[in-house]
C-alpha cells in the first residue's frame, strides 16, 4: 500500500488532462516521487489524453458551427444570397485568408468564380477556369478534395496563364478545394486559401468537405425551389397571357359581329369608330388628313406603306384606311384600360378595312347618283338642241332642282388629276362634269367668289397640285349654259399669262380680258397688227426682242435705266432699241394717245400667246 497514489493527486492529474488552460503536468508528477521511467510514461499518457480531449472538444465546436450554419443556410431561398452566405460561413469555419466558390457549367465544362470573401484583386471575381486546367478541374474530374501547400510549384494539375495571373495578383500560396456534389453531379467547387505556405490537415479537409456536402444539398434545393418558382411564375404568366388572349379574341369577335352588322345595315365610318372604341375600351378618332401634326402624319404614312397598325406616340396608334394604294383616311386609337397587343392591333386593321369598304360603298352610290347629274350637265352643255330640250323636266325627274343652282365654277387641273378632282367635287357640288378639257361645277352657293374658293379648296386638298378656278353667277340654267361656260373658260385661259397658276377668282374680276377674248372675238388680232405690226414683223424677221423691251420699258415707268436693270442689259442697248422702235412706229409713238393704244396692244399681244 506504500506505492498507492493519493486520491487528490489522481484528481489533479485528471483535471490537468482535461483542462482548457494548460496545467503543469510535470509539477504534479514530481510530487509523486515515482521512478523516472514511470513518471515519463504517466506524463506522456496525460499529454496524449489532453490533446485528444482538446481535439474532440474542437471537433464538437466545429460540428456545432457546421450544423448551425447548415440550419441557417437551409432557410435561404435566394440563390445569390445563399452563395454569399455559404462562402461567409465557410470562411468563418476554416479561418483561412480567402474563401471563394466557383460554379460549374455542365454545358461548357468551365468553372466561374461566383462569390469571394477576403479577396483584394478585382479580377478574381468572375475568373473562368477552362476544362482540365488548374486545381479546380482536378476536383471536378475526380469528385474529391485536392490541395496544394504551394500553388506556384503545384504539379498535380496543368497550369493556365490566366489562372496563374489571377492567383499571383491575389497573393495566394496554399489552396484547398472540395467539390459541391448533388448526387453524382458536380455543381461547384468550394475553396479555402491562404497567402502563406500551409499544409492542410485531414481535420481541415474533412471539415470543409462536410460543410460542402451540407452546402451542396442546400444549394441544390434552393436552385430547385428557384426553378420551381420560376416555372410557377411562367405558368402564371402563361395563364394570364392565355386569359388576356381569350379576352382579346372575345373582343375581336364582338367587333367582327358589330362590323358585319354595319356592312349589312349600311353603316358609316363614324359607326365603325364607335364600335371599335367600345370593344377595345379606347377613344377612336377619324383623322382629318389635312390637319395632322408631323408625328401623326409620319405614322399614317408608315401605316399606309405597311398596311399595319402603327404607334404614333405614347399610348397612341394609327391605322390607315386604304382602298388599294389610295389613302381614304386614317383612324387614331388612344389606348385606354385595355393594353394593345397583336390581337387588338389586328382588330384595328380589320376595322380600317371595313371603314374603307363602307367608304367605297358610299362613294359608289354617290358616284352613281352623280353620274346621272354628270350626264345631265353634258346635255346642258351640248351643241345639240335636241339634247337640251326639256332639260328642266328631265332634271326634276331625277330629283335635281336646277333652279337651286346659283354659281358656275370652271376648274383647270392637269389631265392626269382630273378624274380624282371630279370625284372629290361630287361630294360637295350640285352638278359636276368634264367639258372641253376643263371641269365644270354648278353649285347652290349664291356668291360666285365663295363658290370658286370652296371648289379650289376641295380640289387642291385632293390633288395636292396648283389649281385655277373661275366662278360666275348663273341665271336660268335651263337656257344655253354653254355660252356662259365658254366665257368663264376664256377668262381661265388668260390667267396663266397674268402670272397666276394657283388661284380662285371670279370672271367679273377679269371682265375686260374676258370681253376681249370671249367666244367669236376676231377684232383683237387686227387691232394689235394695226398698232404694233411693224415691231412684230421686225422681231419675227430678225429674231429681235423689241416687243419684250417695249413691255419692260412701259412696266418700269418709261425709265431706260430701270428697263436695262430689269432686262440685265446695258442702258445703251435699251436706248438703241427704243430708237429702232421710233423708226418703225414713228417719232410720235410716245404721245399720250398713241402710247395708250401701244400699251394695250403690247399687253394683248402678250396675252394672245397664252393657251
Amino acid at each position: 500500500m506504500s506505492d498507492a497514489i493519493p486520491v487528490d493527486v489522481v484528481i489533479g492529474l485528471l483535471h490537468a488532462a482535461s483542462a482548457e488552460p494548460e496545467i503543469d503536468v510535470d509539477a504534479l508528477i514530481s510530487k509523486l516521487s515515482l521512478p523516472e521511467q514511470d513518471a515519463m510514461r504517466i506524463g506522456y499518457e496525460l499529454r496524449h489524453l489532453r490533446a485528444t480531449s482538446q481535439r474532440w472538444r474542437r471537433r464538437g465546436q466545429e460540428l456545432a458551427a457546421l450544423f448551425s450554419s447548415a440550419r441557417e443556410l437551409a432557410q435561404l431561398r435566394d440563390v445569390d444570397e445563399l452563395l454569399g452566405r455559404l462562402v461567409e460561413r465557410a470562411h468563418d469555419l476554416m479561418g483561412t485568408d480567402v474563401t471563394y466558390l466557383s460554379e460549374y457549367d455542365a454545358e461548357t465544362s468551365e468553372l466561374r468564380v461566383r462569390t469571394t470573401l477576403g479577396t483584394v484583386a478585382p479580377s478574381f471575381l468572375g475568373l473562368r477556369v477552362p476544362p482540365g486546367m488548374g486545381l479546380a478541374s482536378q476536383v471536378v474530374e475526380r469528385r474529391r478534395p485536392f490541395w496544394t501547400s504551394k500553388y506556384a510549384t503545384m504539379t498535380q494539375a496543368p497550369h493556365d496563364s490566366g489562372i496563374d495571373a489571377a492567383v499571383n495578383a491575389e497573393g495566394l500560396v496554399s489552396l484547398l478545394g472540395v467539390p459541391l456534389l448533388a448526387g453524382e453531379e458536380v455543381i461547384g467547387v468550394l475553396f479555402a486559401a491562404n497567402r502563406v505556405e500551409h499544409a492542410f490537415s485531414p481535420d481541415e479537409i474533412s471539415l470543409l468537405s462536410a460543410f460542402a456536402d451540407h452546402a451542396a444539398v442546400v444549394l441544390q434545393t434552393a436552385r430547385l425551389l428557384a426553378r420551381t418558382q420560376q416555372s410557377a411564375d411562367e405558368t402564371r404568366r402563361a395563364y394570364g397571357e392565355l386569359a388576356r388572349h381569350v379576352e382579346a379574341m372575345e373582343r375581336a369577335s364582338e367587333v367582327h359581329s358589330d362590323l358585319t352588322s354595319l356592312v349589312l345595315e349600311g353603316g358609316e365610318a363614324t359607326d365603325v369608330a364607335t364600335a371599335l372604341g367600345r370593344a377595345l375600351r379606347c377613344q377612336v378618332t377619324i383623322l382629318d388628313l389635312d390637319r395632322l401634326d408631323e408625328t401623326v402624319a409620319e405614322a399614317v404614312d408608315l401605316s399606309r406603306r405597311s398596311g399595319r397598325c402603327t404607334p404614333a406616340g405614347e399610348g397612341e396608334y394609327v391605322v390607315a384606311v386604304l382602298a388599294g394604294p389610295t389613302l381614304l383616311g386614317a383612324l387614331l386609337l388612344q389606348q385606354g384600360e385595355v393594353e394593345f397587343g397583336p390581337v387588338e392591333r389586328r382588330t384595328a386593321e380589320r376595322a380600317a378595312q371595313i371603314t374603307a369598304l363602307l367608304n367605297l360603298k358610299q362613294d359608289a352610290m354617290l358616284e352613281a347618283e352623280q353620274r346621272v347629274g354628270s350626264d345631265l350637265l353634258a346635255d346642258m352643255l351640248s351643241e345639240d338642241a335636241d339634247r337640251r330640250a326639256d332639260i328642266g323636266a328631265r332634271a326634276r325627274a331625277r330629283g335635281i332642282r336646277l333652279d337651286e343652282l346659283r354659281s358656275l365654277v370652271v376648274v383647270s387641273v392637269p389631265a392626269e388629276l382630273r378624274r380624282e378632282a371630279v370625284r372629290a367635287l361630287r361630294r360637295t357640288a350640285g352638278l359636276v362634269g368634264e367639258h372641253a378639257d376643263r371641269i365644270v361645277a354648278l353649285t347652290a352657293e349664291p356668291d360666285p367668289a365663295t363658290a370658286s374658293t370652296l371648289v379650289h379648296t376641295t380640289v387642291g386638298r385632293t390633288v395636292r397640285s396648283p389649281v385655277l378656278t373661275v366662278g360666275a353667277g348663273v341665271g336660268d340654267t335651263t337656257e344655253d349654259l354653254r355660252t356662259e361656260v365658254d366665257a368663264v373658260s376664256a377668262c381661265l385661259r388668260i390667267l396663266p399669262a397674268l402670272g397666276m397658276s394657283d388661284a380662285a377668282v371670279t370672271a367679273d374680276e377679269y371682265l375686260p380680258y374676258t370681253a376681249l377674248f370671249g367666244p367669236g372675238e376676231k377684232r383683237v388680232a387686227a387691232f394689235v397688227r394695226r398698232v404694233i405690226g411693224p415691231v412684230l414683223d421686225w422681231d419675227a424677221e430678225r429674231s429681235a426682242k423689241l416687243l419684250p423691251t417695249l413691255a419692260a420699258y412701259l412696266s418700269n415707268r418709261m425709265s431706260p435705266v430701270a428697263t436695262a436693270r430689269a432686262l440685265h442689259l446695258h442702258k445703251n442697248t435699251v436706248l438703241q432699241r427704243l430708237d429702232r422702235t421710233a423708226e418703225l412706229l414713228g417719232a410720235d409713238w410716245q404721245e399720250p394717245d398713241r402710247l395708250f393704244r401701244i400699251t394695250v396692244a403690247i399687253r394683248l399681244a402678250h396675252l394672245t400667246k397664252s393657251p
